[in-house]
C-alpha cells in the first residue's frame, strides 16, 4: 500500500477508538460529577498516564524539536521541564485532592471562592482557564494542520482542502470535540491513556530516524564537531581558547550585549513558566477526578522526571542537532533538509520514510496526532467544567439539573474550540511562542494555591490583586512592543541597553508575571491584616 493508504487507515483506526471511548463515556454519564470529574473514580494508571499525556504534548512532539534545530543546545535546557512540570503536582495536587474529597469541589473556582470568600475568584479562575485553554489548544490544531498538510504531499489530497493547515486543523478539531463533548473527563482520561503511549513511541522512533539520516552515532558525533566550528552558538563549547564560551554567557544572569536570549536568567524563568502547566486550573480539576492520591508520586516522578525527562534529553536533542546538521551540509554525503521553518522538521523527518516505511510513516501521524490531542481534549474538557459551575450555575441557574449542566459543558466544549481554532490558525509560527503565553498564565495561579494549601498569611484581597497583576504583567512583557517599551525604561533606569522586545532583561514573561504577583499578593495582604474572618479558614 502506499503511503496515503497507510495514512489513513492508521487514523481512522486510531479515531475510531477516540470515538468509541466518547460513545462509552456518554453511556456512563448520569451526574454532572460523572461528566466533569468522572465521579471521582479515575484509576491509578490511567491517572499517571493521562496525566502524563496532558503535560506533554503536541509541543513536545514538534515545537521542542524544532526549537533545537534552530537554537541548538542552548534550548535543548528546556528539556529539564520534565522535573519542574510534576514539581507542581508534588507541592498542591495531593492537598487539592484532599480539599475536594472533603467538600466536594468540582472546580477550582468552587474551592477558591469558597475558601477566600469572594466571587472574585471564581471570575479570575475562568479567565486564566481560558487564557491557558485556548491558546494551549490553539497550537495543538495548527501543529495538526501543518502536520497534514506536510504528509499528504504529493498524493491526491495534496491540492484538497485537507491539503492546508486550516483543513488539518479542522478535520482534527471535530474528531476532539465529538469524543470530548460526548463523554466528558472520563473518555478523555481514557483516550489520553494511550495517547501517552503513542507520544513516547512516536518521538523515540524519530530520534532513531534522525541517527539514521545522519549516518549513525559516529557521523552524529562528527557532526557536532562541525557544527561547533561551523556555529558556535548552536553548542555549548567554545571553538577557540580566545573566544567566550556559550556556557559563560548562558550562565549570566541578564543579558549581555551578545544578542542571544538564552540566558541562565531566560533558562530558568522558562522552566517557571512550564511549571504552569500542573498549576493551572485544567489540573486541578485533574486531582478533584482522582480516585486514589497514590498514584500522583508514581505519575511525577517516574512517568514524567524519569521515563519521559530520559526521553526528551536523548531522542528530541537527536531529531533537532541531527535536523541542524543535515542542513548546515556538514555531514559528507548525506542530502542537506529543505525544512522551510522550526516546525516543520517532526513532519520532514517522518516524510523521509515514505519510500522505504510507508506503513511507518501511517503509525508516527498517529502518534503526532496523539500529542496533540492529549492535551487539547483535557482542556476542552476541564474548561468547560469550570465555565459551566462557575458561570451558567452559580450565577445564572443554581437549581441546575445535572442534564442542564452537561449540556452547557457541551455548548462550552464547541465554543471552546472554535475560539482555539481562530487563535491557533492566526498565529503564524509561533507554536512554541504562543505556548509560552499559555503556561505563563497558569503561573499565576501559585499565589492562590499557595494561600490554600499552606500560606494562610495570604488574604482574600492580596491573593485577588496579585493574580490581577500577574496577567497584566504576563501581558505587557508578551506582547512584543509593550515588553520593547518596558526593556528601554529598565535599561534606562540600570543604566544598560537592554532593548530586546519581548522578555525584558531576558526573563521570560512568566518570570515578571509571577514576581509582581507574589510581590502585590505579599503588600496587599500585609495591609489588609488582621481579618475578622481569618480565624474562621482552616486547611
Amino acid at each position: 500500500m502506499g503511503n496515503l493508504a497507510w495514512l489513513v487507515l492508521f487514523t481512522v483506526g486510531y479515531w475510531s477508538y477516540c470515538i468509541y471511548w466518547g460513545w462509552k463515556g456518554a453511556r456512563q454519564t448520569r451526574t454532572a460529577s460523572d461528566y466533569f470529574i468522572a465521579n471521582r473514580s479515575i484509576g491509578l494508571w490511567v491517572f499517571v498516564l493521562a496525566a502524563t499525556a496532558t503535560s506533554f504534548s503536541g509541543w513536545t512532539f514538534i515545537g521542542h524539536p524544532g526549537s533545537i534545530y534552530s537554537t541548538g543546545l542552548p534550548y535543548a535546557f528546556a528539556s529539564f521541564y520534565a522535573i519542574t512540570i510534576p514539581l507542581t503536582g508534588v507541592i498542591f495536587l495531593k492537598r487539592q485532592w484532599l480539599l475536594g474529597k472533603r467538600y466536594g469541589y468540582i472546580t477550582p473556582g468552587e474551592m477558591f471562592s469558597d475558601y477566600y470568600g469572594t466571587d472574585w475568584m471564581r471570575f479570575l479562575t475562568v479567565l486564566v482557564a481560558l487564557v491557558f485553554s485556548v491558546p494551549y489548544l490553539g497550537i495543538q490544531l495548527r501543529a495538526s494542520g501543518l502536520l497534514f498538510s506536510r504528509l499528504v504531499q504529493g498524493t491526491v489530497l495534496e491540492h484538497t482542502f485537507l491539503g492546508t493547515v486550516e483543513g488539518g486543523a479542522i478535520l482534527l478539531s471535530v474528531v476532539v470535540f465529538i469524543y470530548v463533548a460526548s463523554g466528558g473527563l472520563r473518555s478523555v482520561a481514557y483516550v489520553d491513556s494511550v495517547q501517552c503511549i503513542l507520544l513516547a513511541l512516536g518521538i523515540v522512533i524519530l530520534g532513531f530516524v534522525a541517527l539514521d539520516l545522519v549516518g549513525g552515532w559516529e557521523s552524529f558525533k562528527g557532526g557536532l564537531a562541525r557544527l561547533a566550528e561551523s556555529d558556535p552558538e548552536m553548542i555549548a563549547i567554545p571553538t577557540r581558547p580566545e573566544s567566550p564560551s556559550f556556557l559563560e554567557r548562558a550562565g549570566t544572569l541578564f543579558w549581555d550585549g551578545s544578542g542571544k536570549s538564552w540566558t541562565g536568567m531566560m533558562i530558568l524563568t522558562y522552566m517557571f513558566a512550564l511549571m504552569g502547566i500542573q498549576s493551572a486550573p485544567a489540573f486541578s480539576m485533574w486531582a478533584f477526578a482522582n480516585r486514589d492520591p497514590r498514584s500522583f508520586a508514581w505519575q511525577q516522578v517516574f512517568a514524567s522526571s524519569l521515563a519521559i525527562g530520559g526521553i526528551l534529553f536523548v531522542f528530541t536533542a537527536l531529531q533537532g542537532l541531527g535536523g541542524a546538521m543535515l542542513e548546515r551540509g556538514l555531514l559528507p554525503g548525506a542530502e542537506k533538509l529543505g525544512v522551510p521553518g522550526s516546525d516543520s522538521l517532526v513532519p520532514y523527518l517522518i516524510t523521509t520514510l515514505s519510500e522505504t516505511y510507508p506503513w511507518l510513516v501511517g503509525l508516527l501521524c498517529v502518534c503526532a496526532l496523539a500529542a496533540m490531542q492529549s492535551t487539547g481534549a483535557a482542556y476542552m474538557s476541564t474548561a468547560s467544567g469550570i465555565i459551566t459551575r462557575d458561570l451558567y450555575r452559580h450565577f445564572l441557574n443554581q437549581d441546575a439539573s445535572h442534564r442542564a449542566q452537561v449540556l452547557v459543558g457541551r455548548v462550552s466544549v464547541f465554543f471552546i474550540v472554535v475560539l482555539a481554532l481562530f487563535v491557533g490558525l492566526s498565529s503564524g509560527d509561533v507554536i512554541v511562542l504562543l505556548g509560552g503565553a499559555a503556561v505563563s498564565y497558569g503561573l499565576q495561579m501559585w499565589p492562590a494555591l499557595l494561600g490554600v494549601c499552606y500560606i494562610r498569611w495570604f488574604t482574600p484581597k492580596g491573593v485577588v490583586v496579585g493574580l490581577i497583576v500577574g496577567v497584566l504583567a504576563v501581558s505587557v512583557t508578551y506582547i512584543t512592543e509593550l515588553g520593547r517599551v518596558l526593556s528601554i525604561v529598565i535599561g534606562a533606569v540600570i543604566g544598560l541597553d537592554v532593548d530586546i522586545g519581548r522578555y525584558p532583561l531576558t526573563i521570560h514573561s512568566a518570570g515578571w508575571g509571577i514576581f509582581c504577583n507574589l510581590a502585590a499578593c505579599a503588600v496587599v495582604s500585609a495591609l489588609t491584616q488582621p481579618r475578622e474572618e481569618e480565624a474562621g479558614r482552616s486547611h
